[in-house]
């Protein structure tokens, strides 16, 4: 991948167009009445995200991989609440709403005929996809999720932000490390630390028992980081109550994997591509073909016409 020095946005697609699907009403249909929310929403975000922040390069990472093997083997709750069926070979289904799994090959042939760049990795989510092109840029970066994971990966000394969404896809907090000090305690650096403390039911990540988010942002305070914690509970003179040494001694087995699942992969085998952000269609008869048989009309057209600028 070449370096990428201007501004570069990456999108966490699925958490996005998840959002879209739950914010636009299911009414927004195609003429032969095929829900449409999903994708009229995610390119009506797009269009929003290019016109109100002005990135030069543009990448919608895609999960190949929502639940990863490796991941699994190390915490095998990891997600698991959210399998729909397991597959021998090949990552397991996830369970998404029957209308809106039939959308999302439409959203991957829009942004294709659009010529917006879609990056997914065997074997990898999107937010490994998303840590990769991170570590890789040698300009500033916008992180678009609704996954406070990516937190990780703010640093204000390269320019890298989250704009997370907080109502629907229309408010963003734009969230840098006076956010992240000011809601938990830590920077980008130590929010890793922070959710594997703490835990994430929504991620089947048990945490350490009664160890809450404060708990582990007092302790973070307190001795820097993960390893300065493990070295604090082997120490007889740090400064942890019986209840805390006691509750992270047990999970020792937890907190020696947690780390490699919960902090996004930085080295990816990205593919080869380019991630300027395109003035013209790549495929104008394929964005006909779409518009008119998906109905995409406006949202299609006002995106269209904010990349022509």
């Amino acid at each position: 991948m070449r370096s990428v020095t201007g501004r570069l946005m990456l999108l966490d697609t699925a958490s996005l167009y998840f959002r879209a699907y739950f914010g636009v009403p299911d009414s927004v249909r195609a003429p032969d009445g095929s829900p449409v929310n999903a994708v009229r929403g995610l390119l009506d975000f797009i269009d929003r995200l290019v016109r109100d922040h002005h990135p030069d390069d543009l990448v919608a990472c895609m999960d190949a991989d929502w639940r990863p093997a490796w991941r699994v083997e190390l915490i095998p709750s990891y997600k698991a609440h959210r399998v729909a069926e397991e597959r021998p070979s090949g990552p397991d289904e996830e369970v998404v709403p029957d209308t809106l799994s039939p959308q999302v090959p439409v959203i991957e042939a829009v942004l294709d005929a659009i010529g917006i760049a879609r990056v997914g990795v065997d074997g990898y989510e999107a937010d490994d996809v998303i840590g990769t092109f991170t570590a890789r840029a040698r300009g500033p970066v916008d992180i678009v999720t609704g996954d406070r994971d990516l937190y990780q990966l703010v640093d204000d000394a390269r320019g890298v932000r989250v704009l997370y969404p907080l109502k629907g896809v229309g408010t963003l907090q734009i969230t840098d490390e006076a956010v992240l000090r000011e809601k938990y305690g830590v920077d980008g650096a130590g929010y890793a630390d922070l959710a594997l403390l703490r835990g994430d039911p929504s991620d089947g990540l048990p945490g350490v028992p009664g160890v809450g988010e404060k708990t582990a942002a007092k302790l973070l305070a307190e001795f820097g980081d993960l390893a300065g914690i493990l070295a604090a509970v082997d120490d007889p003179k740090a400064r942890l109550t019986p209840a805390q040494r006691k509750r992270l001694t047990e999970a020792h087995p937890y907190l020696a994997v947690a780390p490699k699942v919960v902090r996004v992969a930085d080295d990816v085998p990205l593919p080869e591509v380019g991630t300027t952000l395109p003035r013209t269609p790549r495929d104008p008869d394929a964005v006909r073909e779409l518009t008119a048989r998906w109905g995409l009309g406006g949202s299609l057209e006002r995106l269209l016409t904010t990349l022509a600028r």
